[in-house]
């Protein structure tokens, strides 16, 4: 690929031969920092379950169902970022398995639809400040209501990444490194859980979709290849064969159930 490296494309930067997209709520994290804040804050969870099983079956889009998640959430955005802080949990394999990527120039990226400075301040709180500088993240952004500060009742909204119905579609992303000639294009992964991840599903070589989740009866639905995963634990061993050799990816994806 030599040096010239298209600016769109920021994980090419070190000429790797693999790329790992993932979410970030409920994938990297073992709870969906959200859905919590929509739970615990919001209009609760039988609301949001039900906006979460509209999208899943096409009845809204992501983009509309979120939005009224967190405009139901009336607590100023500082508190909302320490309340999470306090109660949302790294996955237990993932500071192994980025450590292990650092190591083996493999890039991950992480896509969400959810709101980056969230997602910083978690990494940040559990990972530390000089790892997070080293992830790209791709994700929404969050803005004052008008006249007010986030950081007072009811003063923020969420700004989404693009027009599409999920807000943030995920494809977009990926798409351009997908498209690479043959010769220069990197073996790309991508992990998930929920709904925001739909339209990431059938972007990569190699899909990991959590177990019990509404990723897994989407791909069941409609017939897109997976390979499940309970933890990071799971995704380490199955990307750490690929990298060396010792598994391919055709092999790695009949580990459906």
């Amino acid at each position: 690929m030599g040096s010239t490296v298209p600016i769109a494309l920021p994980a090419l930067k070190t000429n790797p031969k693999f790329i790992f997209f993932t979410d970030f709520d409920g994938t990297i994290t073992q709870q969906d920092s959200n859905d919590f804040i929509t739970d615990n804050l919001g209009y609760g969870p039988a609301l949001r379950k039900k906006g979460n099983e509209d999208v899943l079956y096409g009845r809204r889009d992501f983009r509309d169902a979120f939005r009224d998640m967190l405009d139901s959430i009336n607590t100023p955005f500082d508190e909302c970022i320490d309340i999470l802080r306090q109660n949302i949990t790294l996955d237990p394999g993932f500071k192994a398995f980025f450590e292990w990527a650092r190591d083996n120039n493999v890039p991950i990226v992480v896509l969400s639809g959810g709101m980056k400075p969230i997602i910083r301040a978690l990494l940040a709180h559990m990972l530390g400040e000089e790892a997070v500088d080293t992830l790209q993240i791709v994700s929404n952004d969050v803005a004052p209501r008008e006249g007010k500060s986030i950081n007072e009742a009811g003063g923020w909204q969420i700004v989404y990444h693009d027009d599409s119905g999920f807000g943030h579609d995920k494809s977009l992303e990926i798409r351009p490194y997908a498209r690479l000639p043959a010769d220069e294009r990197p073996v790309l992964f991508y992990a998930g859980d929920g709904v925001s991840d739909l339209s990431a599903a059938k972007e990569t070589d190699l899909l990991f979709a959590k177990a019990g989740r509404d990723l897994v009866t989407f791909c069941e639905r409609e017939n897109v290849p997976f390979t499940t995963f309970n933890d990071f634990s799971d995704i380490h061993a199955t990307v750490k064969d690929i990298v060396a050799g010792k598994l391919t990816v055709s092999e790695a994806a009949t580990g459906r159930k």
